[in-house]
């Protein structure tokens, strides 16, 4: 579970982070009018990577200290049960106010806070390096999804970043596509 959650945020962070090398103007087209752009998205997903981190550090500080009393239940976190988050085409997500995109932040601090939140992840991860993060579920709403341990949290923010990445690349198929011969 553990190896597997670190190569999702790994993954998916990197992904995210090579977009930043795209030119700004290729970062702001547009493909339709009320479609996102990649920064918007790229911004989009820092907002909501903020908010699923100050669940999961609440999340990762119970089960560390249950982790002191409980025993750690051997067998490794259902990760396939959330697989569906990291698909564009598996089902509409309608996103809360707070995780839209603002257009007011620049595209190097939302670089700056994506890397920053990697860092977070990971380093969230590592705490629970000997199987503490099964100790504390909390409920996810999205998809139905119920309680999910706290591994399952943190693949949840890797494979919302995935999902966003996809259609990142489905608009810069759209921009070569809009240009002229």
């Amino acid at each position: 579970t553990i190896q597997t959650v670190r190569q999702q945020l790994t993954t998916s962070f990197d992904a995210l982070d090579a977009r930043f090398e795209l030119s700004e103007a290729v970062r702001r087209y547009q493909p339709a009018a009320e479609a996102w752009r990649i920064d918007d998205i790229l911004e989009h997903v820092s907002l909501t990577s903020h908010y699923l981190l100050l669940v999961i550090r609440k999340g990762v500080a119970k089960a560390c200290k249950r982790a002191a009393t409980q025993a750690i239940p051997d067998g490794e976190s259902d990760l396939q049960a959330i697989e569906v988050i990291g698909h564009p085409d598996t089902f509409a997500w309608l996103r809360p106010d707070h995780m839209e995109p603002t257009r007011a932040v620049s595209s190097a601090a939302v670089q700056a806070t994506l890397r920053q939140q990697r860092a977070e992840c990971l380093a969230l991860l590592e705490q629970m390096g000997q199987g503490e993060g099964s100790l504390h579920t909390v409920r996810m709403s999205v998809q139905a999804l119920g309680k999910l341990d706290m591994y399952q949290w943190l693949a949840f923010l890797a494979l919302h970043a995935r999902r966003h990445d996809i259609e990142i690349g489905r608009i810069l198929v759209a921009q070569q596509a809009d240009k002229p011969l």
